[in-house]
Order: structure tokens, then sequence, then C-alpha cells
């Protein structure tokens, strides 16, 4: 599968899984790359259903362009919230900033805040379909197009991971796809607001992420093998 649609369009892509697949869900947190298989998909009518999963701990920003989105394709989303009460015993016992104090602390935040919903989000979906891209991170040099995520137990489809930044940017313009107004800022990767920093020239693109971090720049919404 990886082979036969390497040389495909995202829009050919997108139409291929799902001519042959269904239960289809796509993950979208409104970046850049999200942006652009939201238009694929929304621009096509296509049966993949968009979710995006509210942390709580969102810019502003980041609700303006799901608004925006919302007004263009005329489109609905399912929106996921972590649990309340998980929520609540986490704030009440470390307070609301704990995941500066430890690298343990902060994937505990994550788990309850993005992994938890996203499990509820993916339980009865055969296909997801994310924006991941390979020069993201080193984490995710190796990620196929296709693959099996055995942590979440469904079929992963990745339909950019061979797609450059520079191609990236050229398709959201092209397409006047609606855009997160941080990006103009510097802010390149998009989470929580209280873990989300703008890069200077020359960083990677994940660096504001975490920033405080050495470790991976990841959540845990897609396992490193």
């Amino acid at each position: 599968m990886n082979a036969e649609l390497k040389n495909k369009t995202l829009e050919e892509r997108l139409q291929w899984v799902v001519e042959n697949h269904s239960n289809i869900v796509f993950s979208s947190s409104f970046g850049q790359e999200d942006q652009a298989i939201t238009h694929a998909i929304f621009s096509q009518n296509l049966e993949i259903e968009v979710f995006t999963l509210d942390t709580g701990r969102h810019f502003q920003e980041t609700y303006e362009v799901m608004d925006k989105t919302k007004y263009r394709y005329k489109k609905d989303f399912t929106t996921y919230f972590p649990d309340q009460d998980k929520v609540e015993k986490l704030v009440k016992e470390k307070g609301f900033n704990s995941f500066y104090e430890s690298v343990e602390n902060r994937k505990e935040c994550c788990f309850i805040r993005k992994i938890v919903p996203l499990r509820r989000a993916l339980k009865n979906a055969d296909i997801w379909v994310t924006g991941l891209r390979a020069d993201q991170s080193e984490n995710r040099q190796d990620m196929p197009m296709w693959e099996w995520d055995e942590a979440n137990q469904v079929h992963k489809f990745n339909p950019l991971i061979d797609w450059t930044f520079d191609q990236l940017g050229i398709y959201l313009k092209e397409n006047k796809v609606p855009q997160n107004s941080l990006h103009k800022k510097g802010y390149v990767s998009i989470g929580c607001a209280p873990c989300t920093r703008a890069i200077t020239e020359g960083e990677h693109p994940r660096a504001g992420r975490w920033w405080w971090e050495e470790s991976q720049k990841e959540c845990g919404l897609h396992a490193v093998k």
C-alpha cells in the first residue's frame, strides 16, 4: 500500500482510503499539516470523520482558526474533552502547572488531557488519518505512510509523511486554507499554550514544544517504536 500511494496527490491518497476502507477518522490539532488534510477532506466531501482533542489549555488563536475552518467549509467536526474528574484530581493534587516540574508530571498531564480522550475517539475506528510528516522530528523519520498502531489497535494512515515543509506551504497558499495566526509569529508546531513557545531562526521546528525538556518531543499520541 505504501508503494501504491507513493506517487498520488493528497486528494488521491484520501480518496483511495475512502474507496477501500470504512470507519475512517482524522485527528486535527488545526496546525498547518492538519489544515491541509482538512481542506482535502471537506472540499471533496469525503466520508472521513474529523475530530479534535480540546485539552482545555489551547491558545485563543487555536480556537479562532477552529471557527474560521467551520465557517470556510460549512462542515462540522467532533470535539473530545478530557475527563472532568481526572483533570480536577490532577489540579487539586499537583496544581495547574505540574508539567514544568518533571517529565513524569508532563506525561501525566498529556495522558489525561490527550491520550485518554484519543482512545475514546478511536474506539470504533478502523483507520486513523494523521498529519504526521517525516521531517517534523527525528522520531518520525522512519514512519511509513501506512502502518499498524499497536497502542491504539488501529491502522494509521499518514498521507503527508513524505511531504516537505515547502510543499505544505505551497498547498496551503494555493488553496487559501485558514491557518493559525501564531504561525506568523514564529510558532511552527502548536500545542497547549503553557507548553509551546515561538522558535527562532535555525531552531528545530519542534524546539518550541516542551522547551524546558531535553527528552523526545512527543506527548504519546504517536507511539515511537
